[in-house]
């Protein structure tokens, strides 16, 4: 199916100038994997972003990235001398001016122009912004602390979703909630990362909707745990969460963030 899609949107790039745009990660089994996605213009005008291919890379140089990319252009017959631009984020190793990986295919094509991704940008701008806010840079350090204990160990998270999951039954049976396909699902605390703006505003949906079961939990490593520095821990942790200073943060930053959350889609 996927050697499908590749061939319908390759028929579709047919002759026509094409942009790249490469982001790379790990995945579950710590294996690098980088993203392909091919910008271009239909035949009837229309500008086109589809997402090509994923590929195992053994490392994120910019020569072993673009040597891979290279590949993957060349299996599907296109020419490397028709891209007309470069969307990469701020990483020394893809803007590079010297040896970034920008700089190795504007050697071999002078108008595959580099531009850094603006919802890259944009994030960047967002979390140096919320840094200058005393009280908002404070609540995400207090939002880590809270997750990284509720999610240091996997018999934690395995509490959590068990009492989630009691939560809802409970709901359910007083008809409390709206059932219907995709509602009350179990998930889990989302930790906050620098690099994507979206996980901020993901980790405080998750902390909200997660908010009595997180309660729950911590009150129980409070009386029964193994050691007297996790009780602490804990105790801190439960008095942040239910100070009312932290809840009127964590609301207001959902209101506020939920707007920046769309400013950034819709620059993706």
């Amino acid at each position: 199916m996927s050697s499908k899609v590749r061939r319908y949107i390759r028929d579709e790039i047919g002759d026509s100038k094409f942009c790249i745009v490469i982001d790379e990660s790990c995945d579950e089994s710590q294996r690098e994997q980088m993203a392909i996605v091919l910008r271009f213009v239909d035949k009837n005008g229309y500008i086109q972003e589809r997402f090509f291919d994923i590929v195992h890379v053994k490392d994120t140089t910019s020569i072993t990235l673009k040597k891979a990319i290279c590949g993957v252009l060349s299996q599907h017959n296109l020419d490397v001398s028709n891209i007309r631009g470069q969307g990469y984020d701020g990483a020394s190793n893809m803007r590079g001016e010297w040896n970034g990986l920008q700089a190795l295919f504007l050697k071999d094509c002078s108008h595959a122009y580099y531009v850094h991704c603006f919802a890259h940008r944009l994030q960047l701008a967002l979390v140096a912004a919320s840094r200058e806010v005393i009280v908002v840079h404070e609540f995400f350090s207090k939002l880590t602390f809270i997750v990284n204990i509720m999610c240091s160990s996997s018999k934690r998270h395995d509490e959590l979703q068990a009492v989630k999951s009691a939560e809802l039954e409970h709901l359910l049976e007083i008809d409390e909630l709206i059932t219907s396909k995709g509602e009350n699902q179990i998930g889990t605390l989302k930790r906050v990362g620098d690099t994507r703006w979206s996980s901020h505003f993901s980790s405080i949906c998750s902390l909200i909707n997660m908010y009595n079961a997180t309660c729950v939990v911590i009150l129980k490593i409070i009386d029964n745990g193994s050691s007297s520095l996790k009780r602490v821990d804990a105790d801190v942790a439960y008095n942040t969460m239910t100070s009312f200073e932290f809840i009127l943060i964590l609301h207001m930053m959902k209101e506020i963030m939920g707007i920046t959350d769309c400013r950034i889609l819709l620059c993706v």
